[in-house]
């Protein structure tokens, strides 16, 4: 396998900066939008997580690969990320619970990318001017050829993407005698939300992100609605912000994450925003500020929403702000049973901080 990181490739971002490194993985040509992670475990996680459908990420983290690939920390079927770019690609990994190498899972799954990249100078540069479209190629050498196809790739402000990733078939989640029913709209569920739902004595039925409130409540009546994280951008979703208004009405307890939270915000006529950087990794302290308590959270966002909108709302209130940047990272619907958090309180590897808004939801569904 070794041969292959031999290879030269090459890395072209959407404002004409190159950077050239070794192929890693798949040799061949991808593209998407370039963005960074600076969680120092959880490669694996990251990778699966449909949340990154259509970006290239970079790996903050220095070492890439070193404990390999276990088959059970995945968050979804297959990989999500269009691309990988890191600086050191271990295929000799080191780690007993291991099932293959990075080479191996990447090949299995025909995945470009590049290492030997200096990613801290990427990352600098990415953080001074924005996300942006990104090239990489291990077969095409030629920048100019690159850009002709790099200037194709559509951006990913109006893209709507989570119908792409969505589970086509409903299934079913946890113990069927459970405590409580929860439908869950998957616009890129992950496995491991899912998981904290069955420790919590609930029975889910996942369903795929164009079904309807009426559909999901005449099949399953829940106890409760799931609104899930996913990719591109929600205000693109006219379908989902329709089911969220329409189990706002049922009066039923819902809790949103991520893109449920963007969803529930637009819902109540808060606008969402592309980021000028999202946020992304397993260390971004938060302030829950009804209880006055911070948490460490992990994140994994391009798109928010508003602060001014969310403050002079009349239909929503703030419950959670990222002590980064002030963004708005939790609100709920005031005279409702109806809440959201932008982060992810499954983290998986981690910080567990979060986890008791799962509690908080199942206490609103008794």
């Amino acid at each position: 396998m070794n041969h292959f990181t031999k290879l030269p490739a090459v890395l072209l971002l959407e404002d004409g900066t190159v950077f050239h490194g070794k192929a890693a993985g798949k040799i061949g040509t991808t593209t998407g939008e370039i963005c960074f992670n600076t969680g120092m475990t959880g490669y694996q996680e990251i990778f699966t997580d449909p949340s990154y459908f259509g970006q290239i990420m970079v790996a903050t983290n220095a070492h890439i690969g070193n404990y390999g690939i276990a088959n059970e920390e995945v968050e979804s079927e297959q990989i999500q990320i269009a691309g990988l770019v890191c600086k050191n690609y271990n295929i000799a990994y080191s780690r007993k619970q291991a099932d293959e190498s990075i080479q191996d899972y990447f090949q299995q799954h025909n995945l470009v990318g590049i290492s030997d990249v200096d990613t801290r100078q990427l990352v600098r540069h990415i953080r001074d001017k924005g996300a942006m479209n990104a090239i990489i190629s291990s077969e095409i050498l030629d920048v100019e050829e690159l850009k002709a196809k790099l200037a194709q790739v559509p951006s990913m402000d109006g893209l709507e993407l989570s119908s792409q990733v969505s589970t086509k078939e409903t299934y079913t989640f946890g113990k069927e005698d459970a405590s409580y029913r929860v439908a869950v709209l998957d616009l890129g569920v992950k496995k491991n939300i899912l998981r904290n739902f069955d420790d919590r004595d609930v029975y889910a039925k996942v369903y795929p992100a164009k079904t309807t409130f009426e559909e999901m409540e005449k099949d399953f009546a829940p106890s409760g609605y799931f609104i899930s994280n996913g990719p591109g951008d929600p205000s693109a979703m006219p379908y989902a912000i329709d089911t969220v208004k329409k189990v706002l009405a049922s009066e039923k307890p819902m809790f949103g994450i991520c893109l449920g939270h963007q969803l529930l915000a637009l819902a109540n006529d808060i606008p969402t925003k592309k980021m000028f950087n999202g946020h992304r990794g397993l260390n971004h302290p938060v302030k829950n500020v009804i209880i006055n308590h911070c948490e460490v959270t992990s994140q994994n966002h391009g798109f928010g929403v508003v602060q001014e909108a969310v403050r002079s709302s009349d239909k929503v209130e703030v419950t959670h702000v990222n002590l980064n940047d002030q963004s708005i990272e939790g609100i709920r619907v005031k005279g409702k049973k109806a809440f959201s958090v932008q982060y992810h309180p499954e983290s998986s590897p981690g910080p567990h901080d979060s986890r008791y808004l799962f509690d908080d939801f199942i206490n609103s569904m008794k």
